[in-house]
């Protein structure tokens, strides 16, 4: 009996001992075998010199690190950050990070320790100190001069390329309007002349040659070109229309054709005399022929004479040609209608262009285009703002939009303090713009934590998506004297339009006044070139005051 209950005390022994090491082989296999170095260039630096802080993980090659983002080295800033550098040793792996780090205020300065995540498990660098020094300026030692008289210097030629081309563009633009008026007035006339029948257009044109004085400017040869035009040009429209370029012969010939057929009344000294006429203009223009002035004169007699006596001698129109003359006059008039909205409009886009061209010029491209096709964050800024007190405890604002009533979720430390939270917003913070105010009655007796609320901005920021978070702050003081702490930077966002990795500036206000806390927030695109002014603008309005008022 004894030997066995011995046996049994071996076997559970054994079986103790076999546990123990296997509990031992999963203890060391769920560890993470890693070294973590951390260590900087220099320890001690001037105002705003860079630091290169230096992260050196050596762990297995299958382990995932990840090193820290963002500003987690405050109190000093990061304005830097390196690629990561590998170097492989067999089945390990060491992993190199560096950052640039700064400080622009003098003082001695601990660097925090930093997380690294390696495989699902935290390590922990050590902190480091770090003295960061003022610029010694030694002025005893910097010589000193007498101030020197004034010179007289010759101003140079300068030219004010801008304004030469303002005035430019204005005497262009005047010009092209007195040219487009002008042009179209003479246009007008000339339409309305050839709206006249041929008979009264051809007396027109004589009366115009008998007031050119052509004769006793001793041109002949344009004299008888305006009287041998006249005739063709009655003869072309009523009779023959090659008269134009027909020859003297060919003409004649073809009235007399035009006789023997019976469509044209006409006596033959009547054609004789036509043809006298055209002759001597030929002889004229061709052979420098100089008739003088009375034969001149009576050939003009002549030519009146005859398109008089042509036109009692063309038959009357039957019904047929009168409504065909009709549809002809009406098709006439519809190109001279398009000629006209084309030439208008022409027109109208060049002075559109020079008028463009003026204003970018004097106000540059960027507005003008921004007035046209209109700008969001600038219509903000030109539209009637608005002057309103929200929550409670109220803050007074301008805004250039009614804030909208939102949902605002405290957080438990919040709600330990404060109660009766209100919120009013315009916009997303991933917009272009975006307003927010919110107010927070505090519990009897128990006083707001300011610094609490301000390190809860950088969290808010991030709950929204924002990353690469840079923070300020410092004490602010509206034009009424309430006393804050503005919180100041930028982060960058992914755009809810556009989808794209955009840059903003964000201003947040907190303060503790009338009983309760009291935040408004301000984000807008660093881009936009409107957002800063209508921003400053908003910061600028905002006012605390007493409920009872």
């Amino acid at each position: 009996m004894r030997r066995f209950n011995l046996e049994n005390t071996k076997n559970i022994q054994g079986l103790k001992a076999a546990m123990f090491l296997l509990f031992m082989m999963l203890f060391h296999g769920t560890q993470v075998m890693a070294q973590v170095k951390a260590a900087v260039d220099s320890t001690s630096i001037l105002i705003g010199q860079e630091i290169r802080y230096k992260m050196q993980v050596e762990t297995d090659s299958t382990n995932l690190v990840v090193f820290p983002e963002g500003q987690t080295f405050q109190p000093l800033e990061v304005i830097d950050t390196y690629n990561t550098d590998t170097l492989r040793n067999g089945r390990k792996s060491i992993l190199t990070k560096e950052y640039a780090l700064t400080q622009f205020d003098s003082g001695s300065y601990t660097i925090p320790r930093q997380k690294i995540l390696i495989a699902d498990q935290v390590f922990f660098t050590d902190s480091i100190n770090v003295e960061v020094r003022n610029v010694v300026v030694d002025t005893t030692k910097q010589k000193m001069y007498e101030i020197k008289p004034l010179v007289d210097v010759e101003a140079p030629f300068v030219i004010n390329w801008k304004k030469w081309l303002l005035w430019i563009g204005i005497a262009l633009l005047l010009g092209g309007i007195i040219i487009f008026f002008v042009f179209r007035q003479k246009k007008k006339k000339e339409n309305k002349e050839k709206d006249l029948p041929p008979y009264e257009r051809a007396m027109l044109a004589l009366k115009r040659i008998d007031e050119s004085h052509l004769l006793e400017q001793d041109s002949h040869k344009e004299y008888y070109s305006q009287l041998s035009d006249t005739a063709r040009k009655y003869i072309d429209e009523e009779i023959y229309d090659h008269a134009m370029e027909s020859t003297t012969d060919e003409l004649i010939a073809k009235l007399d054709q035009e006789i023997k057929s019976g469509s044209l009344n006409l006596d033959k000294a009547t054609i004789n005399e036509l043809k006298h006429v055209l002759q001597t203009a030929d002889l004229v223009k061709f052979a420098k022929s100089r008739p003088d002035i009375l034969n001149a004169k009576n050939d003009r007699k002549i030519i009146e004479s005859v398109i008089v006596k042509t036109k009692d001698a063309i038959p009357e129109p039957t019904e047929e040609e009168l409504l065909a003359d009709e549809e002809f006059r009406k098709n006439l008039a519809e190109r001279r209608r398009t000629k006209k909205v084309i030439i208008g409009s022409i027109a109208a886009i060049a002075l559109v262009i020079i008028t463009l061209v003026v204003f970018i010029i004097i106000k540059g491209y960027d507005v003008v285009k921004d007035s046209i096709l209109g700008h969001p964050t600038k219509e903000l800024a030109e539209r009637e703002w608005i002057s309103s007190a929200y929550g409670s405890p109220p803050v007074t604002i301008s805004t250039p939009e009614v804030l909208i009533r939102n949902v605002y979720q405290m957080t438990e430390e919040q709600k330990q303090i404060l109660k009766g939270s209100e919120s009013f917003v315009y916009g997303k913070i991933s917009d272009n713009f975006y307003i927010a105010v919110t107010t927070m009655s505090s519990i009897a007796q128990k006083d707001v934590d300011l610094s609490k609320a301000v390190e809860s901005n950088v969290g808010y920021l991030e709950s929204q998506g924002g990353k690469n978070i840079t923070v300020k702050d410092e004490e602010y003081e509206t034009l009424g004297g309430a006393k804050g702490i503005k919180v100041f930077g930028n982060f960058q966002i992914k755009n809810a339009v556009t989808q794209e990795e955009q840059k903003n500036e964000y201003v947040i206000l907190n303060f503790v006044e009338r009983g309760g806390f009291q935040q408004i927030t301000v984000v807008y695109d660093v881009e936009d070139r409107y957002a800063k002014d209508v921003a400053e603008r908003i910061i600028n309005s905002v006012e605390l005051r007493n409920e009872e008022e």
